[in-house]
């Protein structure tokens, strides 16, 4: 039996599935939220309603969780562009901004995400805010050597607060052998696309957890019902 909040997810993960055809290649995200889509997916291939369907995982345990409904996967080096991408987020503010990468995927699900032609977020309502920052800390990506030395960098450039993720004893390594320094902003991020090039051109940073003018829609599950936000024409 799943909880109420875990029904509304469900909700609007299935309902993001509805915009897959068959005969697309398919970004599949990681997460809590995103697991239903998967799910639902898998569904409908082995039921034969979605057929000639390539996913493309963004994490080993979508991989596995794929796996379990027999669903054809590719890599991004074999098919460079997506129809659409299906995937959570940490935070979504009103531009449709996004942190993401809570569940350690945030490379891999950037890079394919950045090469999707239709990216659909899914959320429940806790998630939106007005500014990023304001709940949620952003991943950020580091190569094990000399983490410390950028956490340090974090803290007197950049003025937030870095945690090794698992902490020193047991520390979290994410698919790419990295570490994740989770950096939590005391007052929010006041300017986002400033942060994103300041990380961007930090050497030993891999990649971070802001997702800036990717989202092309954000299914919101809320006790009132779906709600639909769509990205500003570009």
């Amino acid at each position: 039996m799943l909880s109420p909040i875990e029904t509304l997810k469900k909700a609007a993960a299935e309902k993001a599935v509805e915009q897959i055809k068959s005969g697309m290649v398919v970004g599949l995200g990681t997460g809590s939220t995103t697991k239903y889509a998967i799910i639902k997916i898998g569904e409908l291939w082995q039921a034969g309603q979605l057929t000639d369907l390539i996913g493309i995982p963004t994490s080993e345990s979508t991989v596995e969780l794929a796996g379990q409904y027999g669903l054809p996967l590719g890599a991004l080096a074999d098919y460079p562009h997506l129809d659409l991408a299906i995937d959570g987020a940490d935070e979504v503010d009103p531009d449709l901004n996004l942190i993401k990468g809570l569940g350690g995927a945030l490379l891999r699900e950037k890079m394919i995400e950045l090469e999707v032609a239709h990216f659909i977020v899914v959320v429940d309502e806790s998630k939106l805010v007005q500014k990023l920052g304001s709940k949620s800390a952003v991943p950020v990506e580091v190569t094990q050597f000399g983490w410390k030395h950028q956490a340090n960098w974090l803290v007197q450039q950049l003025g937030c607060r870095p945690a090794l993720r698992g902490g020193e004893t047991q520390p979290f390594v994410t698919d790419n052998g990295n570490y994740i320094l989770d950096c939590t902003f005391p007052h929010g991020i006041d300017d986002p696309p400033a942060l994103d090039t300041a990380l961007h051109n930090r050497t030993g940073v891999v990649e971070h957890g802001l997702f800036l003018g990717m989202a092309s829609e954000v299914i919101v599950a809320a006790a009132a019902g779906l709600r639909f936000l769509k990205a500003a024409p570009v």
